[in-house]
């Protein structure tokens, strides 16, 4: 008997998965966006790990477009996320593929992501599981490789900026938003004083990494993750690239909360840069008032991230 081909085995499973996420459309309203809410599953050494794809209408047949991996925070999921977010509108508009790993209440009560259990593995074997979510939507949805970004708040920054130090060669553009940076806490006993700043990490000799460009935001009313550790972010990637800081520039969009923004260079190259947000708590920054996590008064970060990250992806390697 002839076994089916390989080709033909990721069409019924892209097909499957389609039919899935259809299905969880009707009995869940998708979060708002002109596309697909797709759901899509992947094996880790524990089990099944699920994902959700929002892909945006009237993709062309062999079209590829980028890719922004957006990782939830504790107490949150892909929905919900993407809800708070509201990220798939804009992904509507530029036209860009939005993947949302899970978390399951299984492998962390409140679903965050094991950013802290670096000395223990855990935090490697989700980043491992994350990368094959990442492969799986390039292969059955067409995600151009060299235009991968990722993003993510809170225990989803933290594992963020891991995943973009780990494998710096498989994103352009890496958004913490009131996040850890990585190193700070290789133990589960060592993340509550990595978030509240209290650790302090050794300088990096300069030239030794090239990490892909930071945006580090982070409101400095936040009384759950220090906004120092955006600062030590912006620092550790300067410190990687020998870079140095411009001058401070305050900016305010309308009514909202004023925020100051410090872009870091290694001559004309931008290494980082921070957006620190007054009067912004533990939230994202712009996000829709009746999600949790969500702060409507503060500057859009999801604007501001994707204008980070297109620039980065226009820009030469």
């Amino acid at each position: 008997m002839k076994l089916p081909s390989w080709t033909a085995l990721l069409g019924r499973q892209a097909a499957l998965l389609r039919s899935a996420g259809a299905a969880l459309g009707t009995r869940y309203r998708p979060p708002p966006g002109d596309g697909q809410w797709l759901m899509g599953l992947v094996m880790a050494a524990d089990g099944p790990r699920r994902y959700y794809l929002f892909r945006p209408a009237g993709v062309r047949f062999g079209e590829r477009l980028p890719l922004l991996v957006m990782l939830h925070g504790c107490h949150q999921d892909a929905r919900t996320f993407a809800a708070s977010t509201r990220m798939n509108r804009i992904a509507a508009r530029e036209r860009f593929l939005v993947l949302y790993p899970e978390q399951t209440r299984l492998a962390h009560a409140q679903g965050c992501w094991h950013w802290f259990d670096t000395q223990g593995g855990r935090a490697l074997a989700e980043s491992a599981w994350i990368l094959r979510a990442i492969d799986q939507v390039g292969l059955l949805y067409s995600a151009d490789p060299s235009r991968i970004a990722i993003a993510g708040l809170s225990a989803g920054a933290s594992m963020a900026a891991l995943l973009a130090t780990q494998h710096p060669q498989r994103f352009r553009a890496v958004v913490m938003h009131s996040g850890v940076p990585p190193g700070l806490a290789p133990t589960a006993a060592t993340a509550l004083r990595a978030m509240r700043g209290q650790r302090i990490m050794a300088p990096l000799p300069p030239g030794e990494h090239r990490w892909p460009p930071l945006l580090a935001l982070h409101g400095e009313a936040d009384g759950i993750v220090s906004p120092r550790n955006a600062a030590a972010a912006v620092q550790r990637w300067a410190d990687a690239a020998g870079a140095t800081p411009g001058p401070p520039q305050p900016q305010r969009r309308g009514q909202r909360h004023p925020f100051t923004v410090t872009h870091y260079r290694c001559g004309r190259e931008l290494v980082a840069t921070l957006a620190l947000i007054h009067d912004l708590g533990h939230a994202w920054s712009g996000g829709a008032a009746r999600q949790r996590f969500g702060e409507p008064r503060g500057p859009d970060a999801s604007r501001l991230a994707w204008r980070f990250i297109a620039r980065q992806m226009a820009a030469p390697r």
